[in-house]
C-alpha cells in the first residue's frame, strides 16, 4: 500500500508525540487528535484512530512501567472500577460534529495549558497520602465518560489529579495512568465498535510509528525523564489544535 506525503508527516509527528506521552505513562490520544486535526484527517476517523493508537501505546507502556515497579495498585483499582463502564457508555454515544469539536477542543486546550504551566504543581499535596476509595471511583466515573466520549484515554486528567491528591508520586503515576488508559481505551472502542470501519489503511503506518515511539519513550521515562522543552512545544501544539477544533 502507498501513502501520501502528508500521511508520512502525520506519522512522524505521531512518533514524536508517542515518545513524549509514553515517557510519562500517557497513551497520547489528545496529541494524536491534535495532529490529525491539524493535518486534515476526516473527523469521523479521528476518534477510533486515537483509541486504537492509545491501546497500542498504553499496553506496551503499562507492561514496562509495571515491570519496573512504577505502578500503584491502590490507586488503580478504584479509578478503573469507576471508569470502565462509563468509558463504554461514552464510546457508545455519538456526539454531533459541532458538539464533539467543542468538547475535544476544550480538552486539548486544558491539556496544552497543563503541559505549558504544570497548573497543579502549586496545589499538590505531599505523596503517600491515603487513597480515598469512594472518591477514586467517582473520579474514574467522570474521567472514563470523558475519555470514551472524546476518544482520549483520560491520562491527561488522571495523572495530575492523583499527584495533586498525594496518592502517588510522578513516577508512580506513570504506570498507573498507562494501565488506566489501556482499560479505558479498550472499553471506549468496544462501546463504539462500529467506528472501526471508519479507520483508514494509514492506521498501519501510524501504529508502526507509535510502537517505535513508545519503546523509546518508556525507556526515557524509566531511566531519564527529562522532557521539559518537548512538553512546552507539545503544549503549544495542543492549544493551537484546540482552538482550531472549536473555531475552524
Amino acid at each position: 500500500m502507498t501513502f501520501q506525503l502528508f500521511e508520512y508527516i502525520t506519522a512522524g509527528l505521531i512518533f514524536f508525540s508517542a515518545i513524549l506521552y509514553s515517557s510519562v505513562g500517557h497513551g497520547g490520544a489528545s496529541s494524536y487528535i491534535a495532529i490529525m486535526s491539524l493535518m486534515g484527517t476526516p473527523i469521523d476517523s479521528i476518534k477510533p484512530i486515537g483509541l486504537v493508537l492509545n491501546i497500542i501505546v498504553s499496553s506496551i507502556a503499562s507492561f514496562r512501567f509495571i515491570k519496573n515497579k512504577l505502578f500503584n495498585l491502590k490507586v488503580f483499582i478504584p479509578v478503573v472500577l469507576g471508569s470502565v463502564p462509563t468509558a463504554f457508555l461514552g464510546g457508545y454515544l455519538h456526539l454531533p460534529s459541532e458538539t464533539y469539536r467543542i468538547l475535544v477542543g476544550i480538552i486539548l486546550i486544558f491539556a496544552g495549558f497543563q503541559f505549558l504551566f504544570d497548573i497543579f504543581k502549586y496545589f499538590k499535596k505531599r505523596s503517600n497520602q491515603p487513597v480515598n476509595f469512594v472518591f477514586g471511583i467517582f473520579a474514574g466515573v467522570i474521567i472514563g465518560f470523558l475519555s470514551g466520549l472524546t476518544g482520549t484515554g483520560g491520562g491527561i486528567f488522571l495523572s495530575p489529579l492523583i499527584v495533586f491528591l498525594g496518592w502517588t508520586n510522578v513516577k508512580g503515576a506513570s504506570g498507573t495512568a498507562a494501565a488506566f488508559i489501556l482499560f479505558n481505551s479498550i472499553s471506549g472502542l468496544l462501546g463504539n465498535i462500529s467506528s472501526v470501519s471508519l479507520i483508514p489503511n494509514t492506521i498501519f503506518l501510524y501504529a508502526f510509528s507509535v510502537i517505535v515511539g513508545v519503546l523509546i519513550g518508556t525507556q526515557l521515562g524509566i531511566k531519564i525523564l527529562n522532557e521539559h522543552h518537548m512538553k512546552r512545544a507539545l503544549g503549544i501544539v495542543l492549544v493551537v489544535a484546540g482552538f482550531k477544533f472549536i473555531f475552524i
